[in-house]
Protein backbone atom coordinates (compact mmCIF):
# COMPACT_ATOMS: atom_id res chain seq x y z
CA UNK A 1 0.00 0.00 0.00
CA UNK A 2 0.92 3.66 -0.93
CA UNK A 3 2.08 5.95 1.93
CA UNK A 4 3.15 8.64 0.22
CA UNK A 5 2.73 12.46 1.81
CA UNK A 6 2.80 10.29 5.43
CA UNK A 7 5.89 12.13 6.80
CA UNK A 8 8.57 10.21 9.90
CA UNK A 9 6.08 11.88 12.46
CA UNK A 10 3.09 10.51 11.66
CA UNK A 11 4.28 6.98 11.48
CA UNK A 12 5.85 7.50 14.75
CA UNK A 13 2.74 8.75 16.19
CA UNK A 14 0.85 5.76 14.14
CA UNK A 15 3.53 3.38 15.72
CA UNK A 16 2.99 4.30 19.14
CA UNK A 17 -0.84 4.77 18.99
CA UNK A 18 -1.21 1.13 18.27
CA UNK A 19 1.54 -0.16 20.90
CA UNK A 20 -0.12 1.31 23.33
CA UNK A 21 -3.79 -0.19 22.32
CA UNK A 22 -2.04 -3.49 21.68
CA UNK A 23 -0.80 -3.31 25.67
CA UNK A 24 -4.13 -2.23 26.42
CA UNK A 25 -5.45 -5.40 24.56
CA UNK A 26 -3.69 -7.17 26.75
CA UNK A 27 -4.97 -5.81 29.86
CA UNK A 28 -8.59 -6.09 28.82
CA UNK A 29 -7.98 -10.19 28.03
CA UNK A 30 -9.14 -11.39 30.92
CA UNK A 31 -12.29 -9.68 30.20
CA UNK A 32 -13.27 -9.67 26.88
CA UNK A 33 -11.40 -13.22 25.85
CA UNK A 34 -8.53 -12.20 24.29
CA UNK A 35 -6.27 -15.36 23.55
CA UNK A 36 -3.06 -13.07 23.75
CA UNK A 37 0.37 -14.31 23.47
CA UNK A 38 3.61 -12.28 23.04
CA UNK A 39 2.58 -9.11 21.42
CA UNK A 40 3.67 -8.85 17.34
CA UNK A 41 4.38 -5.71 15.78
CA UNK A 42 1.27 -3.30 15.77
CA UNK A 43 2.51 -2.64 11.96
CA UNK A 44 2.80 -6.29 10.99
CA UNK A 45 -0.73 -6.76 11.99
CA UNK A 46 -2.24 -3.91 10.03
CA UNK A 47 -0.19 -5.00 6.81
CA UNK A 48 -1.49 -8.25 7.33
CA UNK A 49 -5.01 -7.18 7.99
CA UNK A 50 -4.77 -4.97 5.04
CA UNK A 51 -3.91 -8.02 2.59
CA UNK A 52 -7.17 -9.98 4.47
CA UNK A 53 -9.53 -7.16 3.92
CA UNK A 54 -7.84 -6.88 0.26
CA UNK A 55 -9.40 -10.04 -1.03
CA UNK A 56 -12.39 -9.29 -1.42
CA UNK A 57 -12.47 -5.58 -3.39
CA UNK A 58 -9.15 -7.00 -5.61
CA UNK A 59 -11.61 -10.07 -6.76
CA UNK A 60 -13.84 -7.58 -7.99
CA UNK A 61 -11.69 -4.90 -9.66
CA UNK A 62 -8.91 -7.04 -10.90
CA UNK A 63 -11.23 -9.13 -13.35
CA UNK A 64 -13.13 -6.17 -14.59
CA UNK A 65 -11.20 -6.11 -17.84
CA UNK A 66 -12.13 -9.34 -18.89
CA UNK A 67 -16.03 -9.31 -19.18
CA UNK A 68 -15.77 -8.79 -22.88
CA UNK A 69 -13.57 -11.72 -23.34
CA UNK A 70 -15.65 -13.69 -21.37
CA UNK A 71 -18.62 -12.80 -23.80
CA UNK A 72 -16.52 -14.14 -26.39
CA UNK A 73 -14.84 -17.23 -24.47
CA UNK A 74 -18.62 -18.64 -23.55
CA UNK A 75 -20.26 -17.18 -26.16
CA UNK A 76 -22.87 -15.26 -23.83
CA UNK A 77 -23.99 -12.01 -24.00
CA UNK A 78 -23.10 -9.22 -21.62
CA UNK A 79 -26.07 -9.29 -19.14
CA UNK A 80 -25.10 -13.02 -18.63
CA UNK A 81 -21.39 -11.93 -17.78
CA UNK A 82 -23.09 -9.03 -15.69
CA UNK A 83 -24.29 -12.06 -13.61
CA UNK A 84 -20.93 -12.97 -12.66
CA UNK A 85 -20.49 -9.71 -11.06
CA UNK A 86 -24.21 -9.51 -9.40
CA UNK A 87 -23.55 -13.23 -7.75
CA UNK A 88 -20.33 -11.79 -5.95
CA UNK A 89 -22.17 -8.91 -4.45
CA UNK A 90 -24.69 -11.75 -3.28
CA UNK A 91 -22.19 -13.72 -1.49
CA UNK A 92 -20.42 -10.64 -0.15
CA UNK A 93 -24.23 -9.76 1.63
CA UNK A 94 -24.85 -13.20 2.69
CA UNK A 95 -21.52 -14.83 3.72
CA UNK A 96 -20.88 -12.34 6.44
CA UNK A 97 -23.72 -13.87 8.58
CA UNK A 98 -21.95 -17.29 8.38
CA UNK A 99 -18.67 -16.18 9.93
CA UNK A 100 -19.41 -13.57 12.83
CA UNK A 101 -21.21 -15.64 15.01
CA UNK A 102 -18.81 -18.54 14.17
CA UNK A 103 -15.64 -15.65 15.07
CA UNK A 104 -17.18 -14.56 18.14
CA UNK A 105 -17.71 -18.62 19.16
CA UNK A 106 -14.30 -20.40 17.90
CA UNK A 107 -12.19 -17.67 17.92
CA UNK A 108 -11.16 -15.27 15.22
CA UNK A 109 -8.47 -17.67 12.91
CA UNK A 110 -10.12 -20.42 12.30
CA UNK A 111 -12.86 -18.96 10.59
CA UNK A 112 -10.83 -17.24 8.88
CA UNK A 113 -8.64 -20.13 7.59
CA UNK A 114 -11.67 -21.73 6.43
CA UNK A 115 -12.99 -18.61 4.53
CA UNK A 116 -9.63 -18.39 2.90
CA UNK A 117 -9.52 -22.27 1.61
CA UNK A 118 -13.08 -21.71 0.28
CA UNK A 119 -11.63 -18.69 -1.46
CA UNK A 120 -8.62 -20.58 -3.10
CA UNK A 121 -10.40 -23.06 -4.04
CA UNK A 122 -13.36 -21.22 -5.34
CA UNK A 123 -10.95 -19.01 -7.22
CA UNK A 124 -9.34 -22.38 -8.46
CA UNK A 125 -13.02 -23.19 -10.26
CA UNK A 126 -13.21 -19.85 -11.93
CA UNK A 127 -10.45 -20.09 -13.60
CA UNK A 128 -11.28 -24.10 -14.40
CA UNK A 129 -14.76 -23.19 -15.22
CA UNK A 130 -16.17 -24.65 -18.22
CA UNK A 131 -19.15 -22.41 -18.63
CA UNK A 132 -20.94 -19.09 -17.76
CA UNK A 133 -23.37 -20.89 -15.43
CA UNK A 134 -20.50 -22.92 -13.15
CA UNK A 135 -18.47 -19.41 -13.31
CA UNK A 136 -21.63 -17.95 -11.80
CA UNK A 137 -21.45 -20.35 -9.34
CA UNK A 138 -17.92 -20.14 -8.45
CA UNK A 139 -17.87 -16.82 -8.03
CA UNK A 140 -20.51 -16.67 -5.69
CA UNK A 141 -18.33 -18.90 -3.36
CA UNK A 142 -15.17 -17.18 -3.77
CA UNK A 143 -17.02 -14.51 -2.21
CA UNK A 144 -18.50 -16.21 0.25
CA UNK A 145 -14.63 -16.98 1.51
CA UNK A 146 -13.17 -14.13 0.42
CA UNK A 147 -15.80 -12.15 2.82
CA UNK A 148 -14.03 -13.76 5.92
CA UNK A 149 -11.18 -11.52 5.79
CA UNK A 150 -13.37 -8.25 5.47
CA UNK A 151 -15.50 -9.67 8.90
CA UNK A 152 -12.41 -11.03 10.78
CA UNK A 153 -10.51 -8.11 10.19
CA UNK A 154 -12.70 -5.40 11.34
CA UNK A 155 -13.62 -7.84 14.62
CA UNK A 156 -9.48 -7.96 15.52
CA UNK A 157 -9.37 -3.87 15.08
CA UNK A 158 -11.88 -4.61 17.45
CA UNK A 159 -10.46 -7.26 19.66
CA UNK A 160 -7.25 -4.85 19.84
CA UNK A 161 -8.21 -1.14 19.88
CA UNK A 162 -9.76 1.23 21.72
CA UNK A 163 -13.12 2.93 19.69
CA UNK A 164 -10.89 5.96 19.00
CA UNK A 165 -7.75 4.19 17.98
CA UNK A 166 -10.26 1.77 16.02
CA UNK A 167 -11.23 4.48 13.74
CA UNK A 168 -7.59 5.39 12.70
CA UNK A 169 -6.50 1.83 11.77
CA UNK A 170 -10.08 1.68 9.89
CA UNK A 171 -8.48 4.99 7.91
CA UNK A 172 -5.09 3.02 7.34
CA UNK A 173 -7.02 0.11 6.02
CA UNK A 174 -9.42 2.45 3.58
CA UNK A 175 -5.88 2.43 1.56
CA UNK A 176 -6.89 -0.83 0.71
CA UNK A 177 -10.49 0.00 -1.13
CA UNK A 178 -8.85 2.97 -2.87
CA UNK A 179 -6.04 1.61 -4.03
CA UNK A 180 -7.60 -1.45 -5.19
CA UNK A 181 -9.53 0.20 -7.92
CA UNK A 182 -6.65 1.84 -9.11
CA UNK A 183 -3.93 -0.89 -9.83
CA UNK A 184 -6.05 -3.93 -9.80
CA UNK A 185 -7.67 -2.89 -13.37
CA UNK A 186 -4.52 -2.09 -14.48
CA UNK A 187 -2.99 -5.66 -13.26
CA UNK A 188 -6.08 -7.61 -14.85
CA UNK A 189 -6.02 -6.24 -18.37
CA UNK A 190 -1.92 -6.89 -18.24
CA UNK A 191 -2.40 -10.31 -17.48
CA UNK A 192 -5.19 -10.50 -19.79
CA UNK A 193 -3.22 -9.21 -22.85
CA UNK A 194 -0.57 -11.43 -21.95
CA UNK A 195 -2.04 -14.77 -20.68
CA UNK A 196 -5.64 -14.45 -20.98
CA UNK A 197 -8.54 -13.85 -18.62
CA UNK A 198 -8.08 -17.85 -16.92
CA UNK A 199 -4.78 -16.41 -15.22
CA UNK A 200 -6.52 -13.71 -13.59
CA UNK A 201 -8.13 -16.18 -11.53
CA UNK A 202 -5.00 -17.94 -10.91
CA UNK A 203 -3.56 -14.93 -9.95
CA UNK A 204 -6.09 -14.79 -7.42
CA UNK A 205 -5.18 -18.05 -6.46
CA UNK A 206 -1.85 -17.06 -5.24
CA UNK A 207 -2.94 -14.60 -3.69
CA UNK A 208 -5.19 -15.79 -1.37
CA UNK A 209 -2.35 -18.80 -0.97
CA UNK A 210 -0.14 -15.98 0.36
CA UNK A 211 -2.57 -14.16 2.40
CA UNK A 212 -3.82 -17.58 4.06
CA UNK A 213 -0.13 -17.93 4.98
CA UNK A 214 0.45 -14.45 6.16
CA UNK A 215 -2.64 -15.38 8.23
CA UNK A 216 -1.38 -18.29 9.99
CA UNK A 217 2.55 -16.95 10.81
CA UNK A 218 1.74 -12.62 11.13
CA UNK A 219 -1.96 -12.73 12.79
CA UNK A 220 -1.86 -13.13 16.33
CA UNK A 221 -5.53 -15.03 18.09
CA UNK A 222 -7.39 -12.22 19.46
CA UNK A 223 -10.40 -13.73 20.68
CA UNK A 224 -10.54 -17.01 22.97
CA UNK A 225 -13.23 -19.57 21.76
CA UNK A 226 -16.32 -19.97 23.97
CA UNK A 227 -19.46 -21.48 24.70
CA UNK A 228 -22.56 -20.41 23.56
CA UNK A 229 -25.11 -19.91 26.53
CA UNK A 230 -27.58 -23.19 26.60
CA UNK A 231 -30.19 -22.00 25.06
CA UNK A 232 -29.17 -19.37 22.45
CA UNK A 233 -29.16 -19.99 18.87
CA UNK A 234 -26.62 -19.21 16.87
CA UNK A 235 -28.26 -15.47 15.87
CA UNK A 236 -29.57 -14.52 19.16
CA UNK A 237 -26.47 -12.02 18.78
CA UNK A 238 -28.07 -10.77 15.50
CA UNK A 239 -31.07 -10.30 17.47
CA UNK A 240 -29.58 -8.06 20.15
CA UNK A 241 -27.54 -6.03 17.39
CA UNK A 242 -30.86 -5.01 15.61
CA UNK A 243 -32.08 -4.40 19.03
CA UNK A 244 -29.50 -1.19 19.32
CA UNK A 245 -30.69 1.87 17.48
CA UNK A 246 -27.17 3.19 17.80
CA UNK A 247 -25.54 0.12 16.17
CA UNK A 248 -28.24 0.64 13.19
CA UNK A 249 -27.53 4.37 13.10
CA UNK A 250 -23.88 3.84 12.51
CA UNK A 251 -24.17 0.48 9.99
CA UNK A 252 -27.07 2.53 8.50
CA UNK A 253 -24.69 5.96 7.77
CA UNK A 254 -21.97 3.83 6.82
CA UNK A 255 -23.31 1.44 4.56
CA UNK A 256 -25.65 3.59 2.28
CA UNK A 257 -22.78 6.19 2.03
CA UNK A 258 -20.94 2.93 0.77
CA UNK A 259 -23.72 1.98 -1.58
CA UNK A 260 -23.55 5.75 -3.39
CA UNK A 261 -20.00 4.66 -4.67
CA UNK A 262 -21.75 0.76 -6.07
CA UNK A 263 -24.09 3.39 -7.92
CA UNK A 264 -21.39 5.22 -9.21
CA UNK A 265 -19.56 2.10 -10.39
CA UNK A 266 -22.43 0.68 -11.77
CA UNK A 267 -23.54 4.57 -13.56
CA UNK A 268 -20.29 5.69 -14.55
CA UNK A 269 -19.30 3.71 -17.87
CA UNK A 270 -22.87 5.14 -19.24
CA UNK A 271 -22.03 8.32 -17.96
CA UNK A 272 -18.71 9.01 -18.82
CA UNK A 273 -18.16 7.63 -22.32
CA UNK A 274 -21.89 7.08 -23.63
CA UNK A 275 -23.05 10.68 -22.50
CA UNK A 276 -20.02 12.50 -22.21
CA UNK A 277 -18.08 10.81 -25.04
CA UNK A 278 -14.89 9.99 -22.83
CA UNK A 279 -12.41 7.58 -24.45
CA UNK A 280 -12.73 4.24 -22.67
CA UNK A 281 -8.73 4.37 -22.45
CA UNK A 282 -9.39 7.51 -20.59
CA UNK A 283 -12.30 6.24 -18.07
CA UNK A 284 -9.69 4.48 -15.43
CA UNK A 285 -8.19 7.53 -15.35
CA UNK A 286 -11.21 9.21 -14.22
CA UNK A 287 -12.39 6.51 -12.08
CA UNK A 288 -8.74 6.43 -10.36
CA UNK A 289 -8.95 10.25 -9.61
CA UNK A 290 -12.00 9.78 -7.84
CA UNK A 291 -10.07 6.71 -5.76
CA UNK A 292 -7.20 8.94 -5.15
CA UNK A 293 -9.32 11.48 -3.65
CA UNK A 294 -10.70 8.33 -1.08
CA UNK A 295 -7.15 7.70 -0.06
CA UNK A 296 -6.10 11.37 0.54
CA UNK A 297 -9.71 11.76 2.82
CA UNK A 298 -9.06 8.32 4.73
CA UNK A 299 -5.17 9.86 5.54
CA UNK A 300 -6.66 13.18 6.56
CA UNK A 301 -9.06 11.65 9.06
CA UNK A 302 -6.49 10.03 10.64
CA UNK A 303 -5.01 13.01 12.08
CA UNK A 304 -8.52 14.53 12.55
CA UNK A 305 -8.91 12.32 14.80
CA UNK A 306 -5.80 13.72 17.47
CA UNK A 307 -8.31 16.92 17.42
CA UNK A 308 -11.63 15.61 17.69
CA UNK A 309 -13.91 12.82 18.28
CA UNK A 310 -14.73 9.91 15.74
CA UNK A 311 -18.58 10.50 16.03
CA UNK A 312 -18.12 14.37 15.55
CA UNK A 313 -16.16 14.33 12.25
CA UNK A 314 -18.46 11.15 10.91
CA UNK A 315 -21.65 14.35 11.59
CA UNK A 316 -20.30 16.91 9.50
CA UNK A 317 -18.76 14.37 7.11
CA UNK A 318 -22.44 13.40 6.18
CA UNK A 319 -23.69 16.77 6.05
CA UNK A 320 -21.36 17.68 3.37
CA UNK A 321 -21.77 14.47 1.49
CA UNK A 322 -25.93 15.42 1.74
CA UNK A 323 -25.26 19.02 0.19
CA UNK A 324 -22.74 17.16 -2.38
CA UNK A 325 -25.34 14.75 -3.69
CA UNK A 326 -27.76 16.93 -4.10
CA UNK A 327 -24.98 19.17 -5.94
CA UNK A 328 -24.59 16.43 -8.20
CA UNK A 329 -28.28 15.07 -8.99
CA UNK A 330 -29.28 19.14 -9.45
CA UNK A 331 -25.92 19.05 -11.93
CA UNK A 332 -27.45 16.03 -13.53
CA UNK A 333 -30.97 17.19 -13.86
CA UNK A 334 -29.85 20.20 -16.08
CA UNK A 335 -28.33 17.87 -17.97
CA UNK A 336 -25.46 20.38 -17.71
CA UNK A 337 -23.15 19.52 -20.75
CA UNK A 338 -19.36 20.76 -19.09
CA UNK A 339 -18.10 17.28 -17.49
CA UNK A 340 -16.49 19.08 -14.99
CA UNK A 341 -19.32 20.38 -13.48
CA UNK A 342 -20.38 17.12 -12.32
CA UNK A 343 -17.21 15.75 -11.49
CA UNK A 344 -16.44 18.18 -8.90
CA UNK A 345 -19.22 17.02 -6.30
CA UNK A 346 -18.64 13.31 -8.07
CA UNK A 347 -15.00 13.86 -6.45
CA UNK A 348 -16.52 15.52 -2.84
CA UNK A 349 -18.76 12.52 -2.59
CA UNK A 350 -16.70 9.75 -3.51
CA UNK A 351 -13.80 10.82 -1.28
CA UNK A 352 -16.02 11.65 1.48
CA UNK A 353 -16.10 7.93 1.81
CA UNK A 354 -12.75 8.24 3.60
CA UNK A 355 -14.71 10.49 6.24
CA UNK A 356 -17.83 8.53 6.70
CA UNK A 357 -16.20 4.95 6.55
CA UNK A 358 -13.52 4.64 9.25
CA UNK A 359 -16.14 6.47 11.79
CA UNK A 360 -19.24 5.24 11.29
CA UNK A 361 -17.49 1.26 11.37
CA UNK A 362 -15.64 2.34 14.71
CA UNK A 363 -19.08 3.81 15.96
CA UNK A 364 -20.76 0.48 15.20
CA UNK A 365 -17.92 -2.05 16.74
CA UNK A 366 -17.69 0.27 19.85
CA UNK A 367 -20.26 -1.59 22.10
CA UNK A 368 -19.98 -4.83 21.14
CA UNK A 369 -16.37 -6.01 22.29
CA UNK A 370 -18.18 -9.38 23.08
CA UNK A 371 -20.00 -9.67 19.72
CA UNK A 372 -17.76 -8.01 17.37
CA UNK A 373 -17.75 -10.98 15.38
CA UNK A 374 -21.35 -10.85 14.89
CA UNK A 375 -21.26 -6.87 14.50
CA UNK A 376 -18.88 -7.04 12.05
CA UNK A 377 -21.04 -9.13 9.85
CA UNK A 378 -23.83 -7.46 10.48
CA UNK A 379 -22.46 -4.22 9.44
CA UNK A 380 -21.25 -6.27 6.13
CA UNK A 381 -24.30 -7.38 4.95
CA UNK A 382 -26.03 -3.98 5.80
CA UNK A 383 -23.30 -2.70 3.61
CA UNK A 384 -23.45 -4.84 0.33
CA UNK A 385 -27.18 -5.16 0.36
CA UNK A 386 -27.49 -1.66 0.25
CA UNK A 387 -24.52 -1.72 -2.47
CA UNK A 388 -26.50 -4.28 -4.06
CA UNK A 389 -29.80 -2.14 -4.17
CA UNK A 390 -28.53 1.10 -5.31
CA UNK A 391 -26.59 -0.61 -8.45
CA UNK A 392 -29.65 -2.41 -9.43
CA UNK A 393 -31.60 0.76 -9.03
CA UNK A 394 -29.04 2.48 -11.70
CA UNK A 395 -30.05 0.04 -14.03
CA UNK A 396 -33.83 0.02 -13.04
CA UNK A 397 -33.81 4.09 -13.26
CA UNK A 398 -31.47 4.06 -16.70
CA UNK A 399 -33.12 7.33 -19.32
CA UNK A 400 -30.42 8.11 -21.19
CA UNK A 401 -29.11 10.82 -18.94
CA UNK A 402 -26.68 10.96 -15.36
CA UNK A 403 -29.64 10.94 -13.01
CA UNK A 404 -30.49 7.61 -12.12
CA UNK A 405 -26.92 7.50 -10.80
CA UNK A 406 -27.01 10.72 -9.82
CA UNK A 407 -30.42 10.51 -8.08
CA UNK A 408 -29.34 7.08 -6.31
CA UNK A 409 -25.57 8.64 -4.70
CA UNK A 410 -28.29 12.13 -3.68
CA UNK A 411 -30.60 9.72 -2.06
CA UNK A 412 -27.97 7.58 -0.46
CA UNK A 413 -26.28 10.27 1.00
CA UNK A 414 -29.38 11.82 2.53
CA UNK A 415 -30.36 8.53 3.98
CA UNK A 416 -26.89 8.47 5.80
CA UNK A 417 -27.24 11.74 6.92
CA UNK A 418 -31.25 10.76 8.29
CA UNK A 419 -30.01 7.57 9.76
CA UNK A 420 -27.15 8.86 11.93
CA UNK A 421 -29.01 11.98 12.94
CA UNK A 422 -32.34 10.46 14.03
CA UNK A 423 -30.59 6.89 15.61
CA UNK A 424 -27.22 8.64 16.58
CA UNK A 425 -27.04 12.06 17.30
CA UNK A 426 -30.54 12.90 18.37
CA UNK A 427 -30.75 10.10 21.51
CA UNK A 428 -26.92 11.11 22.08
CA UNK A 429 -28.33 14.74 22.78
CA UNK A 430 -31.14 13.60 24.47
CA UNK A 431 -29.38 11.35 27.27
CA UNK A 432 -26.86 14.37 27.56
CA UNK A 433 -29.36 16.42 29.24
Amino acid sequence: MPHCGITKSVKARSLLFATTALNMSSERAAVEGVASNAAPSPWRIVFVLAAVIGVAPLSIDMYLPSLPALERTFGVGAASVQLTLAAFFAGLAVGPLVYGPASDRFGRKRPLYAGLTLYVLASLGCAFAPGIGSLIAMRFLQAVGGCAGMVIARAVVRDLFAPQDSARVFSLLMLVMGVAPILAPLAGGWILVALGWRMIFAALVLFGLATLVAAVLGLPETRAPRKRASGNPPWSDYLHLVQDSRFLGYALSGGVAQAAMFAYIAGSPFVFIELYGVPASAYGWLFGLNALGLIAASQVNRRLLDAWSADFILSRANVVTAVMGLTLFVVAALQVSRLTMLLLPLFVVAASLGFTQPNALAGAMARHGERAGSAAALYGTIQFGAATLAATMVGVLHDGTARPMAGVMAACSAVALIAHRLLVHRPAIAQSR
